[in-house]
């Protein structure tokens, strides 16, 4: 897999063919990943760019993805940090997700990484795997109010190298007003199957104006595949660094969102290859095109303000009917990381400890990240949150009961799965891959 994947022009990457991306993107990672191993090689210790000013004050650089909103919040969260540490002072960098990782890639491999650092789970095996990212086990970071599974998804075997700066889980998200238009029922989501996904989807669409879906097309990322796997037994990763399924196991994955098309429950290939491309206002679900849509849980609050109505959280659907049996889980959904080679580890340490645990940063960040993974400061906070945000943490205390255990943290070089996905996904649709998929064996009804 490569390494640290730019993302491609999208009118290329659907036409390409499958293989050949692949290589293009596998010398390039490469390339990446040799000039990282050449800096971690030739120096094992010191280095970092945080310096230290004449009057003691220490500088540190912070970097995050994500948009207006988030920079507001963060700087916030930053300005009460520097009110009770005054000889400590955050410099912010930020940016959109497209650009963030070539830019952390670059930073890594000329050794001017940022002191404190935004970390998906796609990325942060990579990284503490080669040396980039501090151990942060071994500084005052109280983990003692964190939930458990979000806090092992920082660990590896380099130690804890990122702390959850909040919680998500997979959903389904349901534009009620497309369902009231259509005349169809909202589903009871303790109960329902795949093939009640498929029947009321179809529906909605057989009742609304041409160009109204009854749900966006899966396939455009890991997390509905991973939810899949494990409700067939199977696993997007092993422990061990492996993938956990076989080709069969996505073959019938696909093989039912081929169906889906078919009954025109969801867009048209190239209608959803045009709405990959749509920022998140301007998606199906906002814009009441689409009934049901899949979205993490803290995605909620942002596209229930641009639909300007109410959306509804639904689980999973399941094989047997039973959400015991949904197999959904907490995700960190980034986490806080620090480079092995920062010069102010202690401070950065504090800072980190502050985000993760201070009530003014919660008042501060409140749930932009997702729920606050902090037990303590999620109580707190929570008359300052937004009903929508308010819904999420409901939702998110509503399935604990019924989550599966924690999928296998995703190794090397996983950052490029969900392009992966996307690029087969859009062959599937557009009817250019179809040997290997299994006949579904009992039809939609």
């Amino acid at each position: 897999m490569p390494l640290f994947p730019r993302p491609a022009n999208a009118a290329k990457k659907h036409a390409e063919a499958p293989n050949a991306g692949a290589r293009r993107r596998s010398r390039k990672a490469g390339a990446v990943a040799a000039a990282i191993a050449a800096v971690m090689a030739l120096s094992a210790c010191g280095g970092g760019a945080a310096p230290q000013n004449a009057d003691g004050t220490v500088e540190l650089r912070f970097s995050w993805w994500g948009g207006d909103k988030r920079a507001q919040l963060t700087q916030e969260a930053i300005k009460q940090f520097e009110a009770e540490n005054p000889k400590i002072k955050i410099k912010p960098e930020f940016g959109d997700w497209s650009g963030y990782w070539d830019k952390l890639a670059t930073q890594v491999a000329a050794n001017d990484a940022p002191d404190i650092i935004q970390m998906d789970e796609k990325y942060i095996t990579e990284y503490s795997s080669r040396g980039a990212l501090l151990d942060l086990s071994k500084y005052d970071i109280d983990t003692s109010k964190l939930d458990e599974a979000a806090l092992n998804a920082g660990k590896g075997a380099k130690g804890l190298t990122g702390i959850a700066a909040g919680i998500n889980a997979a959903t389904i998200l349901a534009n009620p007003a497309v369902f009231q238009a259509a005349g169809v029922p909202l589903p009871d989501d303790t109960k329902w199957t795949w093939d009640d996904f498929g029947r009321i989807a179809a529906e909605i669409t057989a009742k609304s104006p041409k160009g109204t879906y009854g749900a966006a097309a899966y396939g455009t990322d890991e997390a509905s595949l991973g939810v899949w796997l494990r409700q067939n037994g199977k696993s997007l990763y092993t422990s061990d660094g492996k993938l956990g399924f076989e080709p069969s196991d996505i073959s019938e994955w696909w093989a039912f969102l081929k169906e889906l098309s078919q009954k025109k429950a969801v867009p048209s290939a190239s209608e959803v290859v045009e709405a990959e491309a749509a920022p998140l206002d301007q998606s199906g679900l906002a814009t009441g095109k689409n009934g049901m849509a899949f979205w993490w849980s803290n995605q909620a609050p942002a596209l229930e303000k641009a639909s300007g109505g109410d959306l509804k959280i639904l689980r999973f659907p399941t094989k047997t009917g039973s959400a015991a049996d949904s197999e959904l889980w907490y995700k960190a959904s980034q986490f806080w990381s620090a480079s092995s080679r920062t010069k102010h580890p202690q401070e950065t340490a504090k800072f980190i400890n502050f985000l993760t645990n201070n009530v003014k940063a919660g008042e501060a960040l409140l749930a932009d990240r997702g729920v606050y993974p902090n037990s303590d400061v999620r109580a707190a906070i929570q008359p300052k949150l937004t009903p929508a945000d308010v819904k999420v943490v409901k939702f998110i205390d509503q399935i604990k009961d019924e989550l599966g255990e924690a999928p296998a943290p995703p190794p090397k070089g996983a950052g490029a799965i969900q392009e992966i996905i996307k690029r087969y996904t859009s062959e599937v649709l557009f009817e250019r891959l179809s040997r290997g998929m299994p006949a579904r064996r009992r039809p939609m009804r």
